[in-house]
């Protein structure tokens, strides 16, 4: 049996930061998106959001470095827990516990980092491995 999500989308709100028994967690949704065509040709986009969790020091990370907007590359498992609500009602929640985090930028700004970017291992030839 295999448990792993990959999702690359868009960070829908500012990451929380918590502590649960001296343990940082964080969390934030991230909106998914495709598009198709429907049978009138019109293209269709089509979100889903995640509720992401992370933990330790990926939680740590997350709420210096992840802000609502960014593109993120995200791995984890899928879990469901539930829960009792006020009224008594089981609750179940979806989420992704993710070990690993990356900020993705666009290409526009790749290209900019790239063109802007310095290396002293350029100069000397030395390679930083």
């Amino acid at each position: 049996m295999y448990n792993k999500a990959i999702l690359i989308g868009n960070v829908g709100k500012e990451p929380e930061l918590k502590k649960v028994s001296d343990t940082s967690y964080c969390t934030f949704s991230l909106a998914t998106s495709e598009s198709s065509k429907d049978k009138n040709g019109e293209w269709q986009t089509k979100t889903e959001w995640h509720n992401i969790v992370v933990w330790r020091n990926t939680a740590d990370y997350a709420a210096k470095n992840v802000k609502k907007g960014n593109q993120v590359f995200v791995e984890g498992k899928i879990r469901t827990r539930n829960y009792e609500d006020n009224a008594g009602k089981k609750v179940y929640v979806t989420e992704i516990v993710a070990d690993t985090i990356r900020l993705l930028e666009k290409r526009e700004k790749q290209e900019q980092h790239a063109q802007e970017s310095y290396s002293p291992a350029e100069e000397s030839g030395d390679l930083p491995f």
